[in-house]
């Protein structure tokens, strides 16, 4: 099968039955949603991590680059990342009320950026202007992990299946948090549904154009594999683990490192058995 076909696919994968996925786990009972989302978060976790320290690194490692640099292209992924994410909360909150952390529970952990309070108390507005702002933001988000995907993929076939694998395993969780922004800015399920499946498109927009681009650049490969590494490790460590610390008693703690350990052996057991 043709390689771009691969990449269609799996962005496909990534990015729209991410959506699907998402819009069937809303389908359930609230009180079962609340006692899933933890879970799968934990999950996603281990892929996410898997994913970066055990297929994209090393890979990006043995391109015959100087390690250094690879290094070097991580740590700036890193800081990046943290930074890009300081300019986006600093754009929100700049002149509003706004809370001191996007991570306000364990069960939502995308920017929440209806929680700050509109000038002159206009709160409809406010919440339409937010869901405006995660479609946006989310197509953003879709397109790179497109074009990770597809980084990976021209570096190696399997390698583009675990990278696709982890992709997909932070983006239902979050595509829930998603469809509960746009619930709550007064979209109705079926257009919060359209919305994000348009929104989920730009995956394969930028698994597509990263393929006709990074064809000619090879030798770029390593550092963009580098930077994908990076920004699974920034989402784990930043946004979904501080989450997990809210709840510290002895069982909760025993099932999130159990299913943070099941999303690294899931990538640990792909990345091998497919090599």
């Amino acid at each position: 099968m043709p390689l771009l076909i691969w990449i269609v696919l799996f962005t496909l994968l990534g990015g729209v039955l991410s959506v699907v996925a998402a819009s069937l786990f809303l389908l359930l009972p609230e009180r079962l949603r609340q006692q899933v989302i933890p879970h799968s978060i934990s999950f996603a976790i281990g892929a996410l991590l898997g994913a970066a320290f055990l297929a994209l690194l090393p890979h990006a490692l043995s391109g015959g680059f100087d390690p250094h640099r690879i290094m070097l292209a991580v740590l700036l992924g890193v800081l990046g990342f943290f930074l890009l994410e300081k300019l986006v909360l600093w754009r929100h909150c700049h002149g509003n009320s706004c809370p001191p952390v996007a991570h306000d529970n364990e069960h939502q952990f995308v920017l929440h950026p209806h929680g700050h309070h509109e000038r002159g108390g206009d709160h409809s507005h406010g919440r339409s202007a937010s869901g405006i702002l995660i479609l946006v933001g989310d197509s953003i988000h879709n397109f790179v992990d497109g074009v990770l995907i597809a980084a990976a993929f021209l570096t190696d076939p399997h390698l583009g299946i675990v990278t696709a694998l982890a992709v997909a395993a932070h983006e239902i969780p979050q595509e829930v948090g998603d469809f509960a922004v746009l619930l709550h800015s007064g979209f109705k399920r079926g257009k919060a549904f359209i919305y994000n499946i348009i929104s989920s498109l730009t995956t394969v927009i930028g698994g597509v154009l990263a393929y006709y681009s990074m064809a000619e650049t090879q030798q770029y490969l390593p550092f963009v594999l580098a930077i994908a590494a990076s920004s699974f490790i920034y989402i784990a460590v930043a946004d979904l683990i501080p989450g997990l610390h809210r709840r510290l008693d002895i069982r909760a703690s025993l099932q999130q490192i159990t299913l943070i350990a099941a999303g690294v052996g899931l990538i640990f057991f792909a990345h091998s058995t497919l090599h």
